[in-house]
């Protein structure tokens, strides 16, 4: 499976990424803490990094969360605010993006055609906010926000109740104009031309982008091909693969990840209980069967992440789970970061979650 060659969608043979190619990475000691009570939060020079606690005693009463943040961030928008959301039920959210269309801020959003029939979509809708449905079998299943075209919010967390207080989700806010225009270009795919899905063409602006000596790659699904771009990542470990994974059934990936841990390496992962009880193809027991280091989460609710830690210095995050729904059909993205600091700040996470989690 190692000798497996996948192409990109151009046809075109993935980059191999090995130890040493990335730019190197500042100190892990330089990212500033944010202050949150019901979540986690850094502050680096061009990035901010947060994750949900539903351990806080303040998550239950829905308050404190990593949304105040996202809302500041919407609240000081001047000129614009696109949204692609699989689901908006966050009151914070939705009363944060009236708000600025009323004052002015030209706010749109595409939404999964599914989760349309709400009445927070409702009240956005009645506001003059407007909203264009996938209308397609796959899923809109992308989370992320372009704010004034020079920032990008991005991750794991639905806009919901839910993912922002009840699960284990993340968001990372990019500020950089080449990341923004990626976003922005994926989302007049979407919303001006109504193109979801296969639909697509790649046509990614700045694929790889450098921002303060970090590498930051960008891919939406299906049109970029996303598993040949982390295949090759985890093929090329050298010492550590980490995984939070809602749902893990892709084929290649899991032989890619067994096969790493057989050679040796340090393999350890956490996906989520309910979707191991009903995938069907889920990963988890050829994980358990190779003697893979594979638990079930401990949270009630959902551990939603899609995360891949690799070697202490390269992430893998975003909407994109480890799937063929979301390789195939889904809209999707994800950012790949070489920084070692933001690899720590979510080894962190990860090891809140390994402790809670059932062997």
């Amino acid at each position: 499976m190692l000798g497996l060659l996948l192409l990109t969608a151009c046809g075109e043979a993935a980059p191999t990424v090995t130890p040493g190619d990335e730019p190197p990475s500042p100190p892990a000691d330089e990212l500033t803490p944010i202050d949150l009570q019901a979540g986690y939060g850094v502050r680096g020079p061009w990035f901010e990094l947060y994750v949900t606690n539903p351990d806080s005693p303040l998550s239950p009463q829905g308050t404190g969360g990593i949304d105040g943040p996202l809302v500041d961030a919407i609240n000081a928008a001047r000129l614009s605010v696109d949204v692609a959301a699989y689901s908006i039920t966050l009151n914070s959210v939705r009363n944060a993006l009236i708000n600025a269309h009323r004052r002015g801020v030209n706010v749109r959003i595409v939404m999964e055609s599914d989760n349309m029939d709400t009445s927070d979509v409702q009240r956005l809708l009645e506001a003059g906010v407007p909203i264009v449905g996938d209308n397609q079998e796959g899923l809109m299943h992308n989370k992320f926000m372009v704010i004034d075209r020079s920032e990008v919010w991005l991750g794991s967390m639905n806009f919901t109740d839910s993912g922002t207080y009840d699960d284990n989700n993340n968001l990372i806010r990019i500020r950089s104009t080449k990341i923004a225009e990626n976003y922005s270009t994926e989302f007049a795919e979407m919303f001006e031309g109504g193109s979801f899905g296969s639909d697509i063409i790649p046509q990614t602006p700045n694929p790889t982008v450098t921002l303060d000596g970090t590498r930051v790659d960008t891919y939406f699904s299906p049109d970029d091909g996303v598993l040949n771009a982390i295949y090759p990542l985890l093929e090329n470990a050298q010492e550590s693969i980490y995984f939070l994974a809602f749902s893990f059934t892709s084929n290649e990936l899991g032989a890619v990840v067994r096969q790493k841990a057989e050679d040796g390496l340090t393999v350890r992962g956490v996906m989520e209980k309910e979707q191991v009880k009903s995938n069907t193809g889920t990963e988890f027991d050829p994980f358990r069967q190779a003697g893979v280091d594979v638990r079930v989460d401990g949270n009630d609710g959902q551990m939603h992440h899609k995360i891949f830690i690799i070697d202490g210095s390269i992430v893998i995050l975003g909407s994109y789970n480890f799937s063929r729904s979301a390789e195939e059909r889904n809209d999707e993205n994800i950012v790949i970061l070489y920084d070692r600091r933001i690899a720590e700040f979510f080894m962190g996470e990860f090891q809140r979650i390994y402790a809670e989690a059932q062997k």
